[in-house]
């Protein structure tokens, strides 16, 4: 069964014309900057380095320095400020934080080396009794050691082998102590950073950076889903099977317009139900938002998502939202090409509809059974006079391969086209040096990814 919207005019979608420009270049030059003025303290504030000993402890000041900068960006990267969900992109604010982490345990990994290392020749002892020393009888080393060691843990759980063993759940709610860490480490950072403690003007700087960045957690973390939730006073409406597997959950609300939302974004979802609420999962929306209603579409890939379809109206749902700039902002000419992989298909089944110009959709799935909302793709191509091109498996299960030449000879001018392009990450890889080959310029081709 599919669900019908009403439908959306794409002469009156926004997007149209130039697209808006990404701030992501002015942003990562504005962070590079700042870790090259955390250099320049250290440089101002010292005078010469003198012997092994010097060298090691000043090699530590500065990973630590730089360490304590990159903690406040994994943590204001991680505050979902919708500038950065929206224009630059929800999965490139991913890979951004996933590089701030692993530079973060790095600089970590370094400083606490160096500094006791130097501090051990400094003072002609061991290693180990160096560090019982600095962790027991420093102040406020006791919180920074804790913090210290969660953050190792965080770093653990984050890599890709351990990702594959652990639970989502489990992987979210370790994430979530990078606060803790960041708070207990920070007050070593003005209590025994050499650079911060003579230095006023340093030390208020310190200050503003971090409380600067703790003020984007509560407010987008915290307050403005709270705000958004108490007013739009979500509930789910209506469930439907769309395809084996795969399920569309009609969510009714208040004065929904307010929100924003557009085809190609998604919300983080929390369904306040029996063994769903504590899991908070990003859907895209599978057909324009309205005033009242927002639609997604979910296949049954985990726990979590399978539950879906069990989910009883009048349920309420948490969300938090919009995120995400696949959306008919990027587009840049009058025609475009949609390619959907699987449930892929659920913000390119939104686009399809509100695009304006020239559209052609291809949407690739293993049988004809798995084309979830087929007979809207349909109904949509029909109304605006779009196409609907099928990539399916053949009989003995191969499947198609995406090269230049297969897209040339399905869309002849394709390298004039903006391609909108969602589905498994293989797929999205495959497909982006298919579309470079075919002459897509790397500008028009607009994929999200949501891996990390």
């Amino acid at each position: 069964m599919t669900t019908v919207y009403e439908r959306a005019d794409p002469r009156t979608t926004r997007g149209r014309g130039r697209p808006r420009p990404s701030p992501a270049g002015p942003l990562l030059a504005l962070l590079w900057a700042g870790a090259a003025g955390v250099l320049a303290l250290w440089w101002a504030d010292t005078r010469s380095v003198v012997g092994p000993a010097g060298w090691l402890t000043d090699a530590g000041r500065i990973a630590g320095l730089l360490c304590g900068y990159s903690c406040a960006v994994l943590v204001a990267l991680m505050a979902r400020v919708p500038l950065l969900e929206r224009r630059v992109g929800s999965d490139r604010v991913a890979r951004w934080h996933a590089m701030a982490g692993r530079y973060t345990v790095c600089l970590l990994v370094a400083h606490v080396a160096l500094i006791l290392f130097g501090y051990a020749a400094q003072d002609g002892t061991g290693v180990v009794h160096e560090t019982l020393s600095v962790v027991l009888d420093y102040p406020d080393m006791l919180k920074a050691t804790t913090g210290t060691v969660i953050l190792f843990a965080v770093g653990i759980t984050s890599a890709r082998a351990a990702r594959r063993r652990i639970s989502h759940e489990f992987w979210y709610y370790v994430h979530l102590l990078t606060y803790a860490a960041v708070f207990l480490a920070f007050f070593h950072q003005v209590s025994l950073g050499s650079d911060l403690v003579g230095n006023a003007a340093a030390r208020a700087a310190w200050y503003a950076l971090y409380l600067g960045t703790a003020a984007l957690v509560v407010w987008f973390r915290l307050l403005a889903p709270v705000r958004l939730n108490r007013r739009h006073k979500l509930r789910v409406q209506s469930v439907h099977r769309e395809a084996p597997g795969v399920f569309s959950v009609v969510v009714r609300g208040e004065r929904l317009d307010e929100l924003d939302a557009r085809a190609g974004q998604f919300f983080r979802w929390r369904f306040l139900a029996d063994g769903m609420r504590w899991t908070s999962t990003p859907y895209s929306l599978s057909a324009p938002p309205r005033p009242d209603l927002m639609r997604i579409t979910v296949k049954a890939l985990g726990d979590h998502s399978a539950a879906v379809g069990t989910l009883r109206p009048g349920t309420r749902v948490w969300a938090e939202g919009p995120y995400g700039s696949l959306t008919a902002d990027r587009s840049s000419t009058s025609k475009a090409l949609l390619i959907a992989g699987g449930v892929g298909i659920t913000p390119l089944r939104a686009l399809f509809e509100t695009l304006p110009g020239r559209v052609t959709l291809l949407y690739r799935a293993r049988t004809a059974e798995d084309l979830a909302l087929g007979g809207e793709l349909e109904d949509i191509a029909r109304w605006r006079g779009a196409r609907v091109l099928y990539a399916l498996n053949a009989a003995d299960g191969t499947r198609p391969r995406f090269t230049a030449e297969s897209l040339r000879e399905a869309v002849p001018d394709v390298a004039e086209h903006d391609v909108y392009l969602c589905g498994p990450p293989a797929m999205a890889r495959d497909l982006y040096g298919a579309l470079r080959a075919a002459g897509v310029p790397d500008r028009r081709i607009h994929h999200e990814s949501f891996e990390l």
